[in-house]
């Protein structure tokens, strides 16, 4: 050591001194700083795993949140195509009220017109054989039976003599039916559809059922519909075959 200059016990000095130094650089600075590296290092991957985490559960509810709002969106669809369904169900119902209630109303008003109407024929059925006898009587000069006149007027219109209906009277067989129209051109008195009643049940069955309408344009006579058959014994109808067998 002294050839090479060095002084054993101030070695030993400078030795010990930096193993000293090293001991105590090692226990309070190095130990510290790895430690407080360390620390680093796991805060830094717990901070990336937290990360990575948040990520994810912003990547799933995310994910939730658009299937949520599908599924708003499709409730919503449905909602507004039940809507607009029971929208145009009502409005239908609605309109087919309206077309029930004007219908009603339309045949309320025909029954009511056609009321008046066969009220004010009955009133002027008197009126209308008065004036048939005053103008035969007129025609031929003298005066006539005005009994005999009445029943020949009565007869005219209500197609009914001695009680009984000319015009089945003439017909043959007439198959049975249930249901029957009787049509006359002004309307009939209680005794005559009494008469009808009684010739229709005969021919078609007394379970019939009939009902009397009113036309003035036959003139005269009656048309009597029993099931499909029509026997038309009117004076338009007897016009009409006439003008046929003429052409």
């Amino acid at each position: 050591m002294e050839k090479l200059g060095l002084n054993l016990g101030t070695f030993l000095f400078y030795l010990f001194n930096f193993v000293a130094l090293m001991i105590v650089l090692s226990a309070w600075i190095y130990q510290p700083v790895v430690k407080a590296l360390e620390d680093r290092r796991q805060k830094i991957a717990k901070g990336l795993e937290d990360a990575q985490v948040a990520a994810s559960a912003r990547a799933k509810a995310e994910t939730d949140a658009q299937h949520v709002l599908g599924l708003a969106q499709q409730e919503a669809s449905r909602k507004l195509r039940e809507a607009t369904e029971n929208a145009e169900k009502a409005a239908q119902e609605v309109r087919a009220a309206a077309e029930k209630d004007i219908a009603a109303l339309r045949e309320s008003a025909a029954a009511d017109i056609r009321s008046q109407r066969d009220r004010m024929l009955a009133e002027v059925r008197p009126e209308v054989a008065a004036l048939a006898i005053a103008a035969t009587q007129k025609l031929i000069g003298e005066a006539l039976d005005e009994k005999r006149q009445r029943a020949l007027i009565d007869e005219f219109f209500s197609g009914v003599k001695s009680g009984k209906v000319v015009l089945l009277e003439e017909t043959g067989e007439t198959p049975s039916a249930a249901e029957a129209e009787v049509v006359s051109a002004l309307p009939l008195t209680e005794s005559e559809q009494s008469s009808i009643r009684a010739e229709v049940g005969r021919k078609a069955g007394a379970g019939v059922r009939i009902t009397f309408q009113v036309d003035p344009d036959v003139l005269g006579g009656l048309k009597v519909r029993i099931g499909d058959r029509v026997i038309d014994g009117t004076v338009a109808g007897r016009i009409d075959n006439l003008r046929k067998t003429m052409q």
